[in-house]
């Protein structure tokens, strides 16, 4: 068997060429935006979710103020993850291709 090297140069064109490629290629997947995370922010500016919000946040600066206590803020969390996840599911498929 005959194995044939080849030698690459710096200044070859087919590597610039290649180069070029792969920096185009990671330009165009840096402009991707993940449309679940634009419809979870439009979903969360509707009022019943903007509510819930509210809800969590005074919990979470009533909970943080104590320094000794049990409560915790679930049940709130839980609430406006569920809304916020409600919205989206109506949403999102449109979307995807």
């Amino acid at each position: 068997m005959v194995f044939e090297r080849k030698m690459l140069t710096t200044g070859d064109p087919e590597d610039e060429e290649e180069d070029a490629s792969e920096e185009e290629e990671e330009e165009e997947e840096a402009d991707l935006v993940d449309p679940l995370e634009t419809i979870r922010a439009k979903c969360e500016e509707t009022e019943h979710c903007v509510h819930l919000k509210e809800r969590l946040e005074l919990c979470e600066t009533r909970v943080n103020s104590k320094s000794n206590t049990t409560e915790e803020c679930t049940e709130e969390l839980f609430d406006f993850l569920h809304a916020r996840d409600h919205c989206v599911s109506h949403k999102l498929f449109h979307n995807v291709k």
